[in-house]
């Protein structure tokens, strides 16, 4: 009886999550019945668990057609053929992202897939598509009757925007020149419509142009969508402006990428994860306030979604525009002058829009006021001439809760963290204290658990406290029409909720509040426009960090929370920037009164330069997690004695500088002990060399028995902490 015949299967390369330091790193191989393009989205079988991978182009070794038995594999369980594959410029950018960032390429590249894509058919696709294909038909036909002009149309009427000469002269500028662009704007000179002006131009030259605009954190999102949508909706419709971050449900981050990847979407509005989005159209990319650490994952691929902005945009030819008060020091140098080396062009606002002026930077010297005030007596009257002119003040603190620690007068106990090496901070609203690291919380106890003693204190001050001390120094303080003054604190604890922070904003947008109290949450991108008075509590800690990047973070930080005030021009008083400083003649604070960001950058710049510290030289670190911190460290001394045995390791030595291990700043969490080893050297080839060289001895490394309780490492290229 003949056999009935054999299926032709095709061998197919998956990309599937898995991270970089398992032993399943790379591409998988799956049979197909069909020939499969690579970017075609499937579900593959992983053990006993069922997968979305991506077809990927076959490796050296495949491609040498290197002997693999069919017999062993498994068939690709189904592929969504309903979408487009993904082109090859996004595979492109998630290559470049894997090697740079020393990350697994399935690891970055399904990170930046949503997850439900795995749950649907390819029916379900394609009735989804064929929606979206029908709105943007629509919006196509309204968008016909829209033309550009040299003021687009404003949020709140059908009237052109008045531009300022300034922003006429950016904007001529960036339709100029290639780019990479960095604008060096003053808060509150009209960015933002330079971005969307800029946007604008963009949509009307091409009927599927695609433009990507990046936020630093999920809060600045809806006040910006809102805008864009304002703005674009009446042409291109609401459906042509769509959101991606990390706090939207998984069906709206599925809707806004299927819109993204068919094209429907004209507009990207997203936190660093969109510089991952599938836009076949894309044309440019916006990256707004370049400079804020967000922009650098924390975990997992450990990237920096700016450079990747500025690499995606030469991998499909799309502009680049930066934009920032204050920039990076890194962007600040590639923006030097194109005979000096510089790489971006840079484009100045110094002015801010209309008639309003930047604050004016008073320093308070807590040498000379009572000891251990909160709020000296100058700043105290300051914010009460204006609560009785009707205007706003903002006092920030960058530490919430109550207080930091809890301390027994007696024995010296403190509310250490029994998991973490961190205290865990008291908050007096529900009487907890919680460790913000690992999350563990309790009730406080009503005695010392050490000794007994019932008196236990607050040492040190969050914005809790902060808020309640200013509630009792302004308790007999009157607003004009005679009612109490209204404090309202935003931060991490009273934002938990879906909608608080919106509700908060509204409420100072509206004048219900006199003072608002709260985190660096609400020192940037916010537009208040009735705030006179900032007020900075506390910002020495940072003067004298170990960490060199710190100066930078917290001037940045200032100048952009000096920019919440006078931001509008028809509120005649001055608008102030305070600062309670016991080093009142630091030269950070100096920069500060002038609003001289170029003197502060060239100040840094220089030091850096001496001390041979990036931009200067490039550096990586690499983190070990273990069940002892000896564990941790042997296994990255290990690992570093090991390279100088490899051949093809060390003879990067000798241009490379490897650090001893080190606990890290916080070693312990959730009872995981974290040690981290930081790798420099003047040439970046010469760093990303040795790093792929030395992949395969931190894996060999972590099989020894010195090793045997490392749970996990990880790479971090270009690490914003140290």
């Amino acid at each position: 009886m003949p056999q009935p015949p054999v299926p032709m299967t095709t061998l197919t390369q998956v990309l599937v999550h898995t991270p970089a330091y398992s032993q399943m790193a790379g591409a998988l191989s799956y049979l197909s019945d069909a020939t499969l393009s690579p970017g075609t989205l499937v579900r593959v079988p992983l053990g006993q668990r069922e997968l979305l991978g991506v077809v990927w182009e076959p490796g050296p070794q495949q491609a040498n057609g290197a002997a693999l038995d069919p017999a062993k594999l498994r068939p690709i369980a189904a592929a969504l053929d309903a979408l487009p594959p993904l082109n090859a410029s996004w595979r492109a950018l998630i290559r470049f992202a894997a090697s740079y960032y020393q990350r697994a390429a399935g690891e970055v590249a399904l990170a930046a897939l949503p997850p439900q894509l795995r749950d649907l058919s390819s029916e379900q696709l394609a009735r989804k598509l064929k929606k979206l294909a029908k709105v943007a038909a629509v919006a196509a036909v309204a968008s016909k009757d829209f033309l550009p002009t040299s003021g687009a149309i404003d949020d709140s009427a059908s009237q052109p925007v008045m531009l300022s000469a300034e922003q006429r002269q950016v904007i001529g500028q960036f339709q100029q020149n290639p780019g990479p662009f960095l604008l060096f704007g003053a808060t509150g000179s009209g960015k933002t419509e330079v971005f969307m002006q800029c946007t604008a131009e963009l949509l009307a030259s091409s009927p599927d142009a695609q433009a990507l605009v990046m936020v630093p954190e999920i809060n600045l999102t809806p006040q910006l969508e809102d805008r864009f949508k304002a703005r674009f909706g009446a042409c291109y419709g609401a459906d042509a402006v769509v959101s991606m971050h990390s706090g939207m449900t998984p069906a709206q981050r599925l809707n806004s990428w299927l819109a993204a990847h068919s094209g429907a979407a004209r507009i990207v509005l997203g936190t660093r994860m969109a510089v991952f989005a599938s836009m076949p159209h894309l044309k440019l990319i916006i990256v707004d306030e370049e400079h804020d650490p967000s922009y650098k994952s924390g975990e997992g691929a450990r990237y920096s979604a700016r450079d990747l902005a500025i690499y995606r945009g030469r991998l499909e030819d799309a502009k680049v525009l930066l934009g920032s008060a204050t920039p990076s020091l890194e962007s600040w140098h590639h923006s030097r002058p194109a005979a000096e080396g510089g790489r971006y062009l840079r484009l100045a606002m110094p002015s801010r829009i209309g008639s309003g002026q930047l604050p004016l930077v008073r320093r308070v010297d807590m040498n000379h006021q009572p000891k251990a005030c909160v709020i000296s007596p100058p700043l105290l009257a300051a914010i009460t001439q204006r609560i009785a002119r009707g205007e706003q003040s903002m006092v920030f603190l960058n530490r919430r809760g109550y207080a930091p620690v809890l301390q027994c007068t007696d024995c010296d106990w403190k509310s250490e963290c029994p998991h973490c090496s961190a205290y865990r901070v008291f908050h007096k609203i529900d009487r907890t204290l919680r460790c913000h690291h690992c999350g563990l919380s309790e009730r406080v106890p009503r005695a010392c658990p050490a000794c007994g003693n019932p008196d236990i204190a607050p040492m040190g001050r969050g914005t809790e406290r902060l808020e309640e001390q200013l509630a009792m120094l302004l308790a007999e303080i009157r607003r004009p029409d005679g009612q109490p003054v209204r404090i309202v604190r935003i931060d991490a604890d009273t934002t938990r909720h879906k909608g608080a922070l919106e509700a908060q904003l509204a409420q100072v947008h509206s004048g219900d509040v006199d003072v608002l109290v709260g985190t660096q949450m609400i020192a940037k991108g916010h537009d208040f426009r009735r705030i006179t008075l900032v007020a900075a509590v506390n910002p020495d800690n940072a003067l004298f960090s170990s960490d060199f990047r710190a100066p930078e973070r917290l001037f940045s930080l200032l100048m952009q929370a000096a920019g919440r005030a006078g931001r509008d021009e028809t509120v005649a008083t001055q608008s102030e920037m305070w600062l309670q400083t016991f080093h009142p003649t630091h030269p950070l604070y100096e920069a500060l009164k002038q609003h001289d960001y170029p003197a502060f950058a060239a100040s840094q710049l220089k030091e850096r330069q001496q001390a041979a510290m990036p931009p200067f030289s490039f550096q990586a670190l690499v983190r070990a997690e273990a069940k002892s911190q000896e564990t941790a460290q042997a296994f990255l001394n290990l690992a570093s004695q090991a390279a100088s045995g490899q051949a093809d390791t060390a003879a990067l030595l000798a241009h490379l500088t490897l650090y001893p291990a080190v606990p890290m700043s916080i070693a312990r969490i959730a009872d995981v002990e974290r040690a981290q080893m930081l790798v420099e050297s003047p040439s970046r080839t010469a760093l990303q060399r040795f790093l792929t060289a030395w992949q395969g001895v931190l894996h060999s490394t972590r099989t020894l028995p010195e090793c045997k309780g490392v749970m996990r490492w990880a790479i971090d290229v270009d690490p914003l902490n140290i």
